[in-house]
């Protein structure tokens, strides 16, 4: 599996591909994240990824040439999902407080959209992991808040950092969901590709 483009500029990303020992380059443009109404959660986060993914094809088709149809690019999106609503980014730290006050004591929902572009076609698809928060402390929220500044994560947490370790109760799904890639699945997804 060779000429992989990983359209993300998420270092979690980036360090599960280097897990999975798979050669790729990181190529990142911007893109708009908004989705249609009437989109169901899976469908957002695939809708997001696909965006994602088509603006560094259409990059990247000058600079290739012929030897676009030989690279392979995936992109990937996560949402956070609680009670039925999405909950993005938090624009600030008063957001990401509010944020985690909310998750506290509750069970949520990480979905990860992926979409990978190749010679063939393209392939989709979304996976969704449970996570249960313990009851936190105001205490602890702030502590982590200010400490790791989730600004940059949906759902105002990394569950690799301390939050993580002392804050969830359980996982139902794949633990490198929540990290942003089930890196399992797309593995064996771009060894279909590469087989075809």
């Amino acid at each position: 599996m060779k000429d992989i483009i990983l359209a993300s500029q998420s270092p979690r990303r980036k360090m599960l591909l280097e897990w999975a020992e798979l050669e790729f380059e990181v190529i990142v443009k911007h893109s708009d994240e908004t989705y249609p109404e009437g989109l169901d959660f899976p469908e957002i986060a695939i809708h997001i990824a696909t965006t994602k993914a088509e603006a560094v094809r259409a990059h990247v088709k000058d600079a290739y040439h012929s030897q676009l149809a030989a690279k392979t690019i995936l992109a990937a999106d996560t949402i956070v999902v609680l009670e039925g609503q999405v909950i993005g980014k938090p624009a600030n730290r008063t957001e990401a407080i509010r944020i985690l006050k909310s998750l506290s004591g509750k069970t949520h929902q990480v979905i990860t959209g992926v979409a990978i572009l190749h010679a063939a076609g393209k392939e989709f698809f979304a996976d969704t992991t449970e996570v249960r928060f313990h009851s936190l402390t105001d205490e602890q929220i702030i502590f982590y808040v200010d400490k790791y500044e989730p600004y940059d994560k949906a759902g105002a947490y990394a569950i690799q950092e301390w939050i993580g370790v002392v804050g969830i109760a359980s996982i139902n799904g794949d633990f490198y969901n929540v990290m942003g890639l089930p890196v399992s699945r797309v593995v064996q997804a771009l060894q279909r590709i590469s087989e075809a």
